[in-house]
Protein backbone atom coordinates (compact mmCIF):
# COMPACT_ATOMS: atom_id res chain seq x y z
CA UNK A 1 0.00 0.00 0.00
CA UNK A 2 1.45 3.42 -1.09
CA UNK A 3 0.96 6.09 1.94
CA UNK A 4 1.97 9.67 2.12
CA UNK A 5 5.30 9.02 3.62
CA UNK A 6 6.00 5.94 1.15
CA UNK A 7 5.40 8.46 -1.31
CA UNK A 8 7.59 11.45 -0.39
CA UNK A 9 10.41 8.93 0.66
CA UNK A 10 10.45 7.59 -3.13
CA UNK A 11 13.96 8.29 -4.74
CA UNK A 12 12.44 9.69 -8.02
CA UNK A 13 10.38 12.25 -5.73
CA UNK A 14 10.88 15.75 -6.38
CA UNK A 15 14.37 17.04 -4.58
CA UNK A 16 15.46 13.47 -4.47
CA UNK A 17 17.58 13.30 -7.26
CA UNK A 18 21.19 13.29 -7.57
CA UNK A 19 22.60 17.04 -8.17
CA UNK A 20 24.84 17.03 -11.35
CA UNK A 21 28.06 18.70 -11.19
CA UNK A 22 27.03 21.81 -12.74
CA UNK A 23 23.86 21.78 -10.10
CA UNK A 24 25.67 21.39 -7.16
CA UNK A 25 28.59 24.30 -7.89
CA UNK A 26 26.34 26.49 -8.64
CA UNK A 27 24.70 25.52 -5.27
CA UNK A 28 27.69 25.71 -3.41
CA UNK A 29 28.08 29.21 -4.87
CA UNK A 30 24.79 30.28 -2.64
CA UNK A 31 26.07 28.70 0.25
CA UNK A 32 28.85 29.97 1.78
CA UNK A 33 31.06 27.62 4.56
CA UNK A 34 29.72 24.92 2.88
CA UNK A 35 31.45 21.97 0.74
CA UNK A 36 31.76 19.01 -1.23
CA UNK A 37 33.17 16.15 0.39
CA UNK A 38 32.53 12.54 -0.24
CA UNK A 39 29.44 12.93 -1.99
CA UNK A 40 28.16 15.33 0.83
CA UNK A 41 27.53 18.62 1.77
CA UNK A 42 29.31 19.60 4.93
CA UNK A 43 29.99 22.31 7.33
CA UNK A 44 31.46 22.70 10.14
CA UNK A 45 30.63 25.60 12.63
CA UNK A 46 32.41 26.32 16.06
CA UNK A 47 29.96 27.87 18.84
CA UNK A 48 31.81 29.55 21.45
CA UNK A 49 30.74 26.64 24.25
CA UNK A 50 28.77 23.29 24.55
CA UNK A 51 25.27 25.09 25.41
CA UNK A 52 25.43 27.21 22.35
CA UNK A 53 26.03 23.78 19.81
CA UNK A 54 23.75 22.40 21.63
CA UNK A 55 21.00 25.39 21.43
CA UNK A 56 22.10 25.48 17.77
CA UNK A 57 21.27 21.85 16.97
CA UNK A 58 18.13 21.71 18.44
CA UNK A 59 16.70 24.73 16.41
CA UNK A 60 18.18 22.92 13.18
CA UNK A 61 16.15 20.20 14.41
CA UNK A 62 12.98 21.56 13.66
CA UNK A 63 14.09 22.64 10.50
CA UNK A 64 15.07 18.91 9.56
CA UNK A 65 11.74 17.48 11.01
CA UNK A 66 9.41 19.96 8.74
CA UNK A 67 11.35 18.37 5.24
CA UNK A 68 11.31 15.11 6.86
CA UNK A 69 15.44 15.42 5.93
CA UNK A 70 17.87 14.86 8.81
CA UNK A 71 21.37 16.02 8.82
CA UNK A 72 24.60 13.48 10.15
CA UNK A 73 25.48 15.61 13.26
CA UNK A 74 29.17 15.48 15.05
CA UNK A 75 29.43 17.24 18.02
CA UNK A 76 32.16 17.70 20.36
CA UNK A 77 32.12 20.49 22.79
CA UNK A 78 31.75 24.07 20.50
CA UNK A 79 32.47 22.44 17.50
CA UNK A 80 29.58 20.53 14.98
CA UNK A 81 30.13 19.13 11.66
CA UNK A 82 27.04 19.05 9.65
CA UNK A 83 26.92 16.10 6.14
CA UNK A 84 23.78 16.47 4.15
CA UNK A 85 23.49 13.51 1.82
CA UNK A 86 20.22 11.54 1.00
CA UNK A 87 20.57 8.33 1.73
CA UNK A 88 17.53 7.04 -0.67
CA UNK A 89 19.42 8.57 -3.91
CA UNK A 90 22.13 6.88 -3.55
CA UNK A 91 23.98 9.05 -0.74
CA UNK A 92 24.36 11.88 -3.47
CA UNK A 93 23.78 15.56 -2.82
CA UNK A 94 20.47 16.52 -4.15
CA UNK A 95 18.30 19.62 -3.94
CA UNK A 96 16.81 18.26 -0.96
CA UNK A 97 20.34 18.97 0.87
CA UNK A 98 20.90 22.48 -0.58
CA UNK A 99 17.28 23.11 0.74
CA UNK A 100 18.32 21.91 4.22
CA UNK A 101 21.62 23.44 3.95
CA UNK A 102 19.82 27.04 3.47
CA UNK A 103 17.65 26.30 6.51
CA UNK A 104 20.71 25.80 8.74
CA UNK A 105 22.21 29.00 7.18
CA UNK A 106 19.36 31.19 8.55
CA UNK A 107 19.07 29.53 11.38
CA UNK A 108 23.30 30.77 12.09
CA UNK A 109 21.91 33.90 10.59
CA UNK A 110 19.00 34.72 12.91
CA UNK A 111 21.51 32.76 16.40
Amino acid sequence: MRTAYSVRMHASAPGRTPLSTEELRQALLALPGWRHEDDSLVRVIEHRTFRDAIAFLVRIAFEAEMVGHHPEIANVYGRVELRLRTHDAGNRVTALDVSLAAAIDAVLRAS
